[in-house]
């Protein structure tokens, strides 16, 4: 599910008990592209255009939802992997190999760095992040092929709007795709190297507590519905409830 762009066609097709609930009968994928290297870190803007990283060929590409074609939104990106967009309509990016959070501006300038170390250190290799309602930016730092070994474990930092980088979250093996609820109550972690789920509970100094086991899966990205339920990739699509159930597993021709 790399390689090809495939688009969820709004989720549409059932595979799963429980699946028929979420999905539209009959529908089924679409592929929007293909001939990338290492496609992640999918994000839509407000208009709905779909924005989405190939790491080795050190891209960011946009797919238009008007008119329907691919495009090279950013080139050079310093291994941009996760995006996400924030309410001043820039792209944040975890630029892998510039060990840093970064931000474009709507002309795919690369036009800041939000965070470059923690405590003096060089972050590992930021992966994935989240904004939440007040502008604040929670992201994962794993190990992926970094023998500097920079920090001291893998860890999930947040950056306040305003103020330093503070560590929020640790004891992973490897933690990758993070996402939080609307109401900036609930941050989900999917700790990717000890494929398991956490869930923690949201202060309002941004830092988290009441880490509670959500299932047990890996995950790579991840995101939610309307309805609080979780989606999340490895392989396929697995959907599980707010309560932590299985509700669905959405599967894909590639």
């Amino acid at each position: 599910m790399r390689n090809p762009i495939i688009l969820l066609a709004a989720l549409a097709w059932p595979s799963a008990g429980g699946a028929a609930e979420l999905v539209t009968p009959g529908a089924e994928p679409v592929k929007l592209g293909g001939g990338f290297k290492f496609t992640e870190g999918p994000a839509v803007a407000d208009n709905g255009d779909v924005y989405f990283s190939d790491i080795p060929n050190n891209r960011i590409h946009k797919w238009s939802v008007a008119d329907r074609k691919l495009s090279t939104f950013a080139e050079e990106t310093n291994g941009a992997n996760g995006l996400f967009f924030a309410e001043d309509g820039n792209l944040y990016a975890c630029q892998g190999l510039a060990k840093r959070v970064a931000a474009y501006t709507a002309d795919g300038t690369d036009s800041s760095s939000l965070a470059k170390r923690y405590d003096g250190k060089k972050f590992n290799k930021p992966n994935d992040l989240w904004i939440d309602g007040k502008g604040g930016v929670y992201f994962s730092d794993p190990n992926y092929g970094n023998p500097e070994h920079t920090q001291d474990g893998e860890h999930v930092y947040y950056i306040p709007p305003s103020g330093e980088v503070i560590r929020v979250a640790d004891g992973f093996k490897r933690p990758n795709g993070l996402v939080g609820t609307p109401d900036d109550s609930t941050l989900y972690i999917a700790d990717i190297g000890d494929k398991k789920i956490y869930r923690y509970a949201i202060q309002s100094d941004g830092t988290l507590k009441d880490r509670e086991l959500f299932c047990e899966s890996g995950s790579d990205g991840m995101t939610l519905d309307e309805n609080g339920n979780v989606y999340l990739t490895s392989g396929s699509v697995k959907v599980f409830s707010p309560e932590g159930d299985q509700v669905a597993d959405l599967k894909f021709p590639e």
